[in-house]
This record gives C-alpha cells, sequence and structure tokens, in this order.
C-alpha cells in the first residue's frame, strides 16, 4: 500500500509538473508576443498578423500538450531526434517577442536517444530558455547540447542572474527550477544552476549516455523498462 501511494503521489507531481509546462509556460509565451505586438507599431498589419499567427500556433501547441498530459499520454513533443532543432523552434518563437540574440551550437554527432528521456531533457531546456526571456533582462543567450560519453546540455544567458536563494530553492508558488531539479533526477541527470548577481547564468544538465542513448543492437523494450523503473524510482 505505501508503493502504491508513493506512485500515486509521484504521478500527481509529475502531472502538475506537465501542467506547468505546457499551459502556464504557454500562457507566458503568448503574453510576451502579445505585449512585444501592444508596444511596436501598432499601424503594420504585417507585423500584427505575425504576432496573432504566433499566438495561435502557441496556444495550439499548448492545447495538444495539455490534452496529452492530462491523458496520461507520454507522446513527445519534440518530433524528431534531433534536440538542437527543437531549441531552435523554441527559440525563435520566443525571439519574435525578445531582443535576445540567440546562439545555438552544437557539439558531436547526435546518436539515436531514447524518447522518454529526451523528452525530459526537452522539457528542461525549454523551462530554462523561457526563464531567460522572461527573467534575465539579457541581451544574449546560448544553448549548446553536446554529445559524447554523456549528454550535456548548457544553456548560458548574460543577464543580471539568479538570486542564489532561488537558485537553491526556486520561487515561492512557481514550479520551474524546482520541476528542472525533479525532472533531472527522474533520468539520473546532474543539473547545476551557475549563477551571480548581474553576471548571467548558466545551467547545465547532465544526462548519463547508459540512460539517454539507443545502443545499437541493444533491446529498445528493455531499455523502456528500466526508464519506466527509474521513473517510478524503483531501479535497481
Amino acid at each position: 500500500m505505501n508503493a502504491r501511494f508513493n506512485e500515486r503521489i509521484a504521478e500527481r507531481n509529475r502531472l502538475a509538473g506537465e501542467l506547468h509546462d505546457t499551459i502556464l509556460q504557454t500562457v507566458q509565451a503568448t503574453k510576451m508576443i502579445a505585449d512585444q505586438a501592444r508596444d511596436g507599431e501598432s499601424s503594420d498589419p504585417i507585423r500584427l498578423r505575425e504576432a496573432i499567427e504566433n499566438i495561435s500556433e502557441w496556444l495550439a501547441q499548448g492545447t495538444t500538450e495539455a490534452r496529452a498530459a492530462l491523458n496520461e499520454l507520454h507522446t513527445s513533443t519534440t518530433q524528431s531526434n534531433d534536440l538542437a532543432q527543437a531549441f531552435q523552434r523554441v527559440a525563435e518563437d520566443l525571439g519574435a517577442a525578445s531582443s535576445l540574440r540567440f546562439v545555438l551550437s552544437v557539439e558531436g554527432a547526435a546518436p539515436e536517444l531514447h524518447p522518454i528521456v529526451r523528452e525530459e531533457v526537452y522539457r528542461i531546456g525549454c523551462e530554462a530558455i523561457r526563464n531567460a526571456c522572461l527573467h534575465s533582462g539579457a541581451s544574449e543567450l546560448e544553448v549548446k547540447p553536446s554529445y559524447a560519453q554523456n549528454l550535456t546540455m548548457r544553456v548560458r544567458d548574460n543577464g543580471k542572474g539568479i538570486d542564489p536563494d532561488v537558485a537553491r530553492n526556486g520561487r515561492p508558488g512557481h514550479f520551474g527550477l524546482r520541476g528542472m531539479q525533479e525532472r533531472a533526477i527522474r533520468i539520473r541527470g546532474t543539473l547545476h544552476i551557475l549563477s551571480r548577481p548581474n553576471s548571467g547564468t548558466e545551467i547545465e544538465l547532465i544526462t548519463p549516455g547508459k540512460i539517454v542513448f539507443l545502443e545499437r543492437g541493444r533491446s529498445h523494450g528493455r531499455i523502456y523498462a528500466k526508464v519506466r523503473r527509474i521513473f517510478a524510482g524503483r531501479a535497481q
């Protein structure tokens, strides 16, 4: 009974994180686009139409992802194995409502990634990108996936930094940083948040290669089962 109770609590926490990552973040992103359109040149019909189209796309994506979360589906929001391409799309969407300069670079060739683990890495990266756009006041944001023995993802900005207490414990009533830490733990990853006042912030996620990379000739079913056990907190 204790095991079943713990599983239910873990699932509720997971769904809460999913809803934060879909509904709340979609609202924040669409607000940024709407604010940019409102504060810009209102007589430019092309710019207004682009803003409306971007808002429509974000709302459509948020609706789809929220429905998937509520139905307890595990459909990945990344449509391919290419994390860099997925991050580029997020950066471009948010860049339309931000003055940040985005720099995206990739080290190494991307092997086949386990879809569940890839989804968690993607979610952590999206949260880091959105936090930088919303809160950092930065002029430049760098996103850098690196494929070597492990998968390393770095999101770095040159903004005002994060208060040390917020970096450790998150903002009261917000699930962003806490959710990132929980996702990292679920995939046996290590998340570092390095920040100093007026010196920018770097978020680094290191995910073990044996968890995220689908090795050639290894059974997909065995890997899937292992990752599911990790998510449930029952890995040996």
